[in-house]
């Protein structure tokens, strides 16, 4: 494929982890360790497909409605992804960030999460983003709120307020906006997810549960990417 058919940075919904395990007569639980290995393998398909960036909705602020036995094991799986993830990106040169209100997660975790960026943060490979406590409508807020307090202290005019100026207040504001979003089990929504980044993003559903995606699976989102004619509100 045309290099310049392969998307800067592709963001994905993580769905169908829960269905996956149904299916299976296993344990939900069993779903989110198998969706998790996946991300693993697809991080390395994305950087060997030419992907700059890939973002992940990991756990969104709306997760914690969760049954209180779900979101422990989700939080224990988090704490050896955790783990896991610092050895990869030694291994493969991978970036790794967390965008979300982390100061809802446990101490230990946040420390791993900020351990994590720092280690990596040197390493020119995917940029590799995991959304974890995340809401887009969240996102916004905290924005705004920081945004609203350098107006009153002096350091921001409200008159030079525009577009690239709030999107220096969102956490993604050193990530280019999504060219794709892929989100797996046929849902048809984003929920929550990038509310602001998405405007101009490219959509991609499929049936498959995310833990039976592969690269075989992103190679065609890919090519339904590539034959998108991306306008921008323009004509062409």
């Amino acid at each position: 494929m045309e290099e310049n058919k392969i998307p800067q940075h592709v963001a994905i919904i993580l769905d169908g982890n829960g269905r996956w395990a149904k299916k299976r007569f296993l344990p939900r639980n069993m779903g989110h360790a198998q969706g998790a290995k996946v991300v693993e393998q697809i991080c390395e398909d994305a950087h060997n497909l030419g992907i700059k960036y890939l973002t992940v909705y990991a756990f969104s602020t709306e997760n914690w409605k969760r049954p209180e036995d779900e979101v422990k094991a989700l939080m224990k799986l988090l704490d050896k992804y955790l783990k896991n993830c610092l050895e990869r990106s030694k291994k493969n040169n991978m970036r790794v960030r967390v965008i979300g209100d982390i100061s809802q997660l446990s101490e230990k975790l946040q420390k791993q999460i900020l351990e994590l960026e720092e280690k990596s943060a040197g390493c020119t490979g995917l940029t590799f983003t995991v959304a974890l406590n995340y809401g887009g409508r969240d996102e916004l807020i905290r924005a705004m709120k920081k945004m609203t307090n350098d107006v009153k202290s002096g350091k921001l005019n409200s008159d030079d307020i525009s577009e690239e100026i709030f999107s220096n207040y969102l956490d993604t504001k050193d990530i280019p906006d999504p060219d794709l979003m892929i989100r797996t089990s046929g849902e048809q929504r984003i929920s929550n997810y990038l509310l602001w980044q998405l405007a101009y993003t490219e959509f991609y559903f499929t049936d498959v549960l995310w833990p039976d995606f592969n690269k075989k699976e992103l190679e065609k989102a890919i090519a339904y990417y590539a034959g998108r004619d991306r306008r921008y509100g323009s004509v062409k």
